[in-house]
């Protein structure tokens, strides 16, 4: 077995040594502390909700919070991963990969929020850095309006 300092990443792979690799893959793509603080916020409201869960059966991608009876999806997504305009930075290392996957990333949220409200979905989006209880309040008071009956 080889040293890992003598670890050569494959031709067109997006880790340039293996402990960039180990330190990637150890990224958690669900469960983050800010969406865990916005869930037991939302918890001691007496919200209930469904996590990391499909809003349409159809669409492969998944919201972190989802209340499926008032058709409200959250979002709480990570800086680096989905481009945030105030703490983006573009990566040293591979950066022609990784900036394409960011803006893929981008792309594809944008989709995720037009098919969800074609669908009849309210889609709420926050960045991991915006304050929790911020989030909680609103996601609290949009669940609220729409559960409310309409007159």
């Amino acid at each position: 077995m080889s040293d890992e300092t003598d670890w050569e990443p494959p031709q067109g792979s997006w880790a340039s040594s293996a402990a960039r690799r180990r330190n990637m893959q150890a990224i958690r793509s669900r469960d983050t502390k800010p969406e865990r603080l916005v869930r037991s916020l939302l918890h001691a409201q007496g919200l209930r909700y469904r996590v990391a869960a499909k809003p349409l059966p159809d669409l492969r991608r998944t919201a972190d919070i989802v209340f499926r009876p008032a058709k409200l999806a959250v979002f709480i997504d990570g800086c680096y991963w989905h481009g945030c305009p105030e703490h983006y930075v573009p990566p040293k290392t591979n950066p022609g990969y990784w900036s394409d996957k960011v803006a893929r990333n981008i792309t594809r949220d944008r989709d995720t929020d037009v098919q969800l409200q074609n669908a009849g979905w309210t889609v709420l989006r926050f960045w991991e850095h915006d304050p929790a209880e911020d989030c909680a309040a609103r996601i609290a008071a949009t669940v609220s309006r729409l559960r409310a009956p309409s007159s």
